[in-house]
């Protein structure tokens, strides 16, 4: 393998491990704050434990998101210095804010709710972690702000007396309208990740509860189990409707990804949706439908059934004869098809497992019931099995956003600067061998699998010891007390 292949599976590796945290912590901040909320306008002690118990476990997952995304910034400058070299004038810009802005702002903040239980009052107290969750998802937004340039390059120009895009308005970077879809659809996918974690666990708590007679234990996971089943079906409503305008705005901007994820090998008028193809999922493109929805993919791009879509051959065409003969008939201009095809599928299809829970926990829920019986222990099944599928499905949709872009690092903008673009094989650095990206990339493949394994290994162990008591010395009125700092802190 060449320097270029293991600069991209080290980037590809380290980018969907630290994924794994970020939509957890992007959502589940939020929902702390939403439950800490209740507790102070309430006085429930049940949402004070709720509280504390996933407080513990989204500073767990912060504490691992930071140490994983650390790594990211680095690459940027060390495997891919030609790609900074020739964008950094704006990649850096959103990247820049997130940090003086979005992380001082969350870290700042997270660190006064986790020691401010005893020192703050209750208001204050409950204000820091508010601010913590608006940090994280400033965050998010300048992040995606810097992917969104990636996809449909705004607010530059190409310099050709230096060779590289200068930055013209930030304004039009942080306001590109694919960061404006993009942004929330993955912060609704990042509450639905977050409302199926806090559900599946309270769900499975609320069920041995009952199953061991407590019946006080459960009422104190009931409240946090149906807040997280209500969020998840409004979250997952909220992914649908922007997915739906984010592919809209794809077929427009990166038509070749959106094909290549329909399996759309020839330009058709009224495009079936493929659900299921065989044949050759390679460049050349020779597919057979087996089953398909009539229109639907005509429809989804163009909210017309009967509207023509460019087909991959047709769209391969265009470019060679836009940006060039590649030198193998076009064929580098097409995206992994398989891999674009079979991840947009999974995105959308590993949803159903987070659908199934909310349906059948809200049902199982209503009018202050609780599961009992054989119910109880299929629907605590249902509630561990759907814990991974939301995270497979983020993996997924960052795999289809990313590779459908291939060959492009920076994607040409159809209808702007065409000279502002970027291959990934002029965008890799030439000062780095093989044998230094080969050791970096074992060393940190070995230490993510060490860092999940502990990772794991704390959440599991939390999760099981469940919610904290409160001491009997302790205000439950005020949060001030004997139990107000976070023994998990230190």
């Amino acid at each position: 393998m060449s320097a270029l292949d293991l600069s991209r599976w080290q980037f590809g590796i380290t980018t969907v491990y630290h994924f794994l945290f970020v939509p957890l912590t992007i959502g589940l901040a939020p929902l702390v704050a939403v439950m800490q909320t209740a507790w102070v306008r309430t006085g429930n002690p049940a949402w004070l434990r709720m509280t504390k118990f996933f407080g513990k476990l989204f500073l767990i997952n912060f504490a691992m998101g930071v140490v994983t995304g650390i790594v990211q910034e680095f690459q940027f400058g060390m495997n891919w210095s030609e790609y900074s070299k020739f964008v950094g004038d704006i990649f850096g810009a959103p990247l820049a804010m997130e940090a003086l802005i979005a992380f001082f702002l969350e870290s700042t903040f997270l660190g006064l709710w986790i020691f401010g239980w005893d020192r703050l009052s209750k208001g204050v107290h409950l204000a820091t972690i508010w601010a913590a969750a608006i940090g994280v998802n400033l965050s998010a937004f300048f992040i995606i702000a810097a992917n969104s340039f990636m996809q449909h390059p705004v607010g530059t120009k190409f310099n050709p007396a230096t060779g590289r895009a200068e930055l013209e308005s930030i304004w039009a970077v942080v306001t590109n309208s694919t960061g404006l879809w993009a942004f929330p659809h993955t912060v609704t996918a990042s509450f639905v990740t977050s409302a199926t974690f806090m559900a599946g666990i309270a769900g499975w708590w609320t069920v041995r509860a009952t199953r061991a007679g407590d019946l006080e234990l459960a009422k104190v996971y009931r409240p946090a189990l149906r807040l997280g089943l209500g969020v998840l079906l409004v979250a997952g409503i909220g992914v649908a409707i922007t997915g739906d305008g984010q592919a809209k705005l794809m077929f427009d901007q990166q038509p070749m990804k959106m094909a290549s994820a329909e399996g759309l090998c020839e330009t058709r008028t009224g495009a079936a949706f493929s659900l299921l193809s065989v044949g050759g999922l390679s460049n050349d493109c020779h597919l057979t439908d087996v089953l398909v929805v009539p229109k639907l993919t005509s429809f989804l791009a163009t909210n017309d059934p009967n509207a023509t879509v460019k087909g991959v051959n047709d769209l391969k065409a265009e470019q060679v004869a836009t940006y060039g003969d590649d030198g193998v008939g076009g064929a580098s201009y097409v995206p992994p098809l398989g891999i674009t095809y079979w991840s947009f599928r999974l995105m959308i299809g590993l949803g159903a497992f987070s659908a199934a829970l909310a349906l059948a926990g809200l049902w199982l829920t209503r009018k202050g019931a609780t599961p009992t019986g054989r119910t109880a222990e299929r629907f605590a099944k249902l509630a561990v099995i759907a814990l991974p599928t939301p995270y497979l499905a983020n993996i997924a949709g960052w795999v289809f956003t990313e590779m459908g872009r291939q060959p492009w690092i920076v994607a040409p903008n159809p209808t702007g600067d065409a000279s502002v673009r970027l291959t990934v094989t002029s965008a890799v650095s030439p000062f780095v061998d093989v044998p230094t990206v080969a050791i970096s990339l074992t060393v940190f493949t070995l230490l993510y699998g060490g860092l999940a394994v502990v990772w794991y290994a704390l959440i599991r162990q939390h999760t099981r010891q469940g919610a904290p008591e409160l001491p009997a010395g302790s205000d439950q009125t005020t949060g001030t007390g004997e139990d107000a700092p976070l023994t998990f802190a230190y």
